[in-house]
């Protein structure tokens, strides 16, 4: 079994594979070829007592099951590089956050190299579920997909359908929600402190729905978007390229890039409390001459 990129996801999952793979489990991660992350990444295999490999050819030697598992702007190039070495009916799992059509270019890719492709959606945070996050996945090599995940350790995996593409379009069009609520909280509760009404509009909202936490929610949509921000709004990049191909211009998934990108490039460590992450996200963005979103 083979990890193609090894970061949060990754390393989220590497304790119950290596223990159902019997060690018999190698990683790849491009970080390694950078002078300035390769000790870090070499210390991260270390930590998971992953054998790290020198290149994605070594990482695939042999293996019968790949997760990649890289940023979604890298989804293609991963799938392109290991075409060049995929072992012969090798499961190539493509975990990544991307749109059905991008899932459907990097198939024709893998089978072409005589591998097994599977559209793989990761379908919550891989923290704190890990192994038992919940997967869904598709394609015609979907059973046998099922199968092989629950024997590297996966214990929420289900079938979308037959259809490569399927399973990304349920997690692309579920992320217009998620990361949308993620974002519209952002855009309500920095407006609010502005205009110093925040605890106004955080009990008013609660007198409309009681059964939401306003204030605990929002501080979780801000932690993730300083933390993750980056890497979702690349996602949502790519949910905007699976509403345009359904026809739809996709402007508020667009919106939502905008606002995650924004928090996310601030590149702050969140402070504890909603009130401590709005004012490191102010006190940054003036500091810098930000614009957000």
């Amino acid at each position: 079994m083979a990890f193609l990129g090894f970061g949060e996801a990754a390393m989220a999952f590497a304790p119950a594979c290596h223990a159902r793979m019997n060690g018999a489990l190698r990683a790849f991660d491009i970080k390694t070829e950078a002078p300035e992350t390769e000790q870090a990444k070499h210390a991260d295999y270390e930590r998971f007592n992953i054998a790290g490999a020198a290149s994605c050819a070594a990482a695939m030697d042999a293996a019968e099951l790949i997760l990649s598992l890289v940023t979604a702007d890298q989804a293609l190039s991963a799938a392109t590089e290991a075409a060049r070495t995929l072992p012969e009916g090798a499961l190539y799992c493509d975990m990544n956050s991307v749109s059905p059509d991008t899932k459907r270019e990097a198939a024709d890719i893998i089978e072409a190299a005589g591998g097994r492709y599977v559209d793989v959606a990761v379908m919550a945070p891989v923290h704190p579920k890990r192994e038992n996050v919940p997967l869904l996945v598709s394609g015609p090599h979907a059973e046998a997909a099922l199968a092989a995940l629950k024997a590297a350790g996966f214990a929420d995996v289900g079938i979308a359908g037959g259809e490569v593409g399927r399973a990304s379009a349920i997690k692309m069009i579920r992320s217009i929600m998620v990361k949308g609520m993620e974002a519209l909280s952002a855009e309500c509760l920095i407006a609010a402190s502005r205009a110093d009404v925040r605890e106004e509009v955080i009990n008013s909202l609660t007198e409309s729905m009681p059964s939401y936490d306003w204030s605990g929610r929002g501080d979780y949509a801000l932690n993730r978007m300083m933390i993750h921000g980056k890497r979702r709004a690349a996602e949502m990049e790519e949910v905007v390229k699976t509403l345009k191909g359904l026809g739809l211009d996709g402007a508020c998934s667009q919106a939502t890039v905008d606002w995650q990108g924004a928090v996310g490039a601030l590149g702050l460590d969140p402070a504890d409390g909603l009130a401590a992450k709005i004012a490191q996200i102010e006190a940054e963005r003036q500091a810098r001459g930000a614009r957000l979103a």
